[in-house]
């Protein structure tokens, strides 16, 4: 065993837990305009809002499960939660309140919020191993 996993880690500060939380939270709301645009419907904020709110909520829970503030940029111990989450919890919170719930759309949610979430970790980890090389 390497001698840097017996060094006690330091954990994020409260400036980058902040961050990755706004990241993923605009990175939902993204999401949710996108579509929203997509489809053409009417008023732009609260259909961007209508849409986004299962998906923040289900991101709020993996953040929850995989206590995502002790690593917040890390794909594997945040990033996969947050993403599954956002996509597990938003489509089960949109069936239940009557909101649609197709497989095209779980498949464009899937893939989408995956880019999305997880895409800006991978890039800051890629960025991260450069600058330790």
């Amino acid at each position: 065993m390497s001698s840097r996993y017996l060094l006690p880690v330091k954990p994020p500060s409260a400036r980058l837990v902040a961050a990755a939380a706004v990241s993923d939270t605009v990175l939902i709301l993204l999401f949710a305009a996108i579509g929203r645009d997509a489809h053409q419907r009417g008023d732009v904020v609260a259909g961007v809002l209508l849409t986004a709110w299962p998906f923040l909520a289900g991101a709020a829970a993996g953040w929850l499960a995989t206590r995502a503030w002790r690593d917040p940029f890390s794909v594997r111990r945040s990033g996969l939660g947050v993403w599954l989450g956002s996509l597990v919890g938003g489509m089960l919170l949109r069936a239940a309140t009557g909101q649609t719930v197709v497989l095209p759309f779980i498949i464009v949610a899937l893939l989408s919020l995956g880019v999305l979430l997880l895409g800006y970790r991978l890039l800051l980890a890629a960025i991260r191993r450069r600058r330790t090389v």
